[in-house]
């Protein structure tokens, strides 16, 4: 526009002056199109910026309630291990005492009575110090290290028959997509099972199935104990427990149980959820 002005119309001939007007149109044109590419450019540069922010703010909020879970898991990890501690150690040490008084008593004038508690207290003693080693083994914040689920409870399971005698049958088919976040709450499911039966269900035989389909993993653990009805006996803190480990990886916990029957408890959950904890966090990772 600025040449257009400075140079008179009648001092270019009519081919000059095209070929001027096409020079000027095609810088136009060219100078509209860089801006409308500039302007894309911010756009999606500030589009990026916004999205990276919403995704650190988003990250941030998943360590925090990442966070609060561990640690209501572990205050609940606490509760259940001084729960334990005071139903199984503080019982089988104060009988521990009992017998070794009595023993003490009589050492004096029944030595064969006084032996025979001795030996009870010998029992004692070992079941205390068994209970302690299972307190110990539920207090390791990773209990499966550098395992995999299926190694650990394997572990589990052979710890199981060798301290309680009770046959053990394992069936397990899992896929390599489960995630830590999830495999340690299995884990803590079957330990709990398998501590409630040593316990309660004077049981001979156990059975476990631990599988992943294209929508869940699904885990069924069976006894041929005594069992119990299921209407007046479900809340109990093994129990509970179960419960809330399963609810909270969003699947579906189940009791099947009678007098005399055994019991069986089947834990559902939908594979998706363990698809999304593991895209968490790895998006959790990469920011």
């Amino acid at each position: 526009m600025t040449l257009k002005t400075r140079l008179p119309p009648n001092r270019l001939t009519p081919i000059v002056q095209e070929r001027f007007r096409f020079f000027s149109f095609s810088l136009s044109v060219l100078f509209g199109l860089s801006l409308v590419f500039v302007l894309l450019l911010m756009n999606a540069v500030l589009s990026e910026r916004q999205s990276r922010e919403k995704l650190a703010i988003a990250n941030d909020k998943l360590r925090q309630y990442a966070l609060k879970i561990e640690n209501q898991a572990t205050l609940e990890e606490r509760n259940r291990i001084a729960k334990e501690i005071h139903d199984s150690l503080g019982h089988s040490l104060t009988a521990l005492n009992l017998q070794l008084e009595t023993a003490l008593k009589l050492s004096k004038s029944d030595i064969p009575r006084a032996m025979t508690f001795l030996a009870r207290a010998k029992e004692l003693g070992s079941k205390a110090l068994q209970d302690v080693r299972n307190s110990v083994s539920t207090m390791r914040s990773h209990p499966l290290q550098s395992q995999s689920l299926e190694q650990a409870v394997g572990i589990l399971i052979e710890d199981f028959q060798r301290a309680n005698g009770i046959l053990a049958t394992c069936l397990i088919s899992l896929d390599d997509a489960i995630p830590t976040e999830m495999s340690i709450p299995i884990y803590r499911i079957i330990q709990e099972s398998f501590t409630n039966i040593s316990k309660y269900a004077k049981a001979s035989l156990v059975q476990l199935e631990l599988t992943t389909t294209d929508k869940a993993v699904k885990l069924i653990v069976q006894d041929n104990g005594r069992g119990f009805d299921v209407t007046q006996n479900t809340t109990g803190f093994g129990l509970q427990s179960m419960r809330d480990r399963t609810l909270a990886l969003g699947g579906e916990f189940t009791i099947k149980s009678a007098q005399n029957s055994g019991c069986q408890i089947i834990v559902d959950i939908p594979l998706a959820r363990c698809k999304t904890l593991l895209m968490s966090y790895l998006q959790m990772t990469k920011v």
